[in-house]
């Protein structure tokens, strides 16, 4: 098995574990364990269980941004591309629920912790808006969308109505929940005319 499917597999078996377990209950033996390898095996990837919590966490980050540049067509129609870069990262969301709510956690501890890894947290997080910002650069370019507010502060809000979504609303109860949220993001909340 090669480096990166042995790093694959040790990030596999701690994400379940982590996700079903309180982080100080998870001991780097019972990852070894879960992942099938040698406890050593697991520090010549990763420094520390930190290290490793914190690279699981935030792989969701990467994970994101190679499904929008594998999965949103660079050459479609603004309106295609933000629809297909919403139902990509709410399918994410929804299938990895418990990596979802392992990001949304850790993303609330980062303000409390070392400068050095809220810088690194915050430096994987701003990749994801980029890659979201990139997309509504399109739409400000073509007059959808305003020009008076940057596109990463438009991500930011964008990627907070998605994890409202995902967290919070059930698609069962209304189906037209995301056209609905993007409606609400492209148009505003306040009636026309006033």
């Amino acid at each position: 098995m090669g480096r990166g499917d042995k790093r694959r597999q040790i990030m596999h078996a701690a994400e379940r574990l982590f996700t079903c377990r309180r982080y100080h209950e998870v001991t780097t033996d019972d990852i070894a364990q879960a992942a099938k390898v040698g406890k050593g095996t697991i520090y010549r990837y990763f420094k520390d269980k930190d290290d490793l919590f914190f690279q699981v966490a935030t792989s969701g980050f990467d994970e994101l941004c190679r499904l929008l540049s594998n999965k949103v067509p660079e050459d479609a129609p603004f309106g295609e591309q933000l629809l297909d870069a919403c139902v990509e990262i709410g399918a994410f969301f929804d299938s990895r629920r418990e990596l979802f709510r392992m990001m949304q956690t850790e993303g609330s501890r980062m303000y409390w912790c070392r400068k050095k890894l809220k810088e690194r947290w915050l430096t994987k997080r701003m990749m994801l808006i980029t890659a979201v910002a990139e997309i509504l650069d399109k739409g400000v370019k073509n007059q959808e969308l305003r020009s008076d507010i940057p596109s990463e502060v438009m991500a930011h809000y964008l990627l907070g109505m998605l994890r409202t979504h995902a967290r919070d609303l059930d698609p069962a109860e209304n189906p037209r929940q995301l056209d609905q949220m993007l409606s609400l993001f492209s148009s505003g909340a306040g009636r026309h005319g006033r």
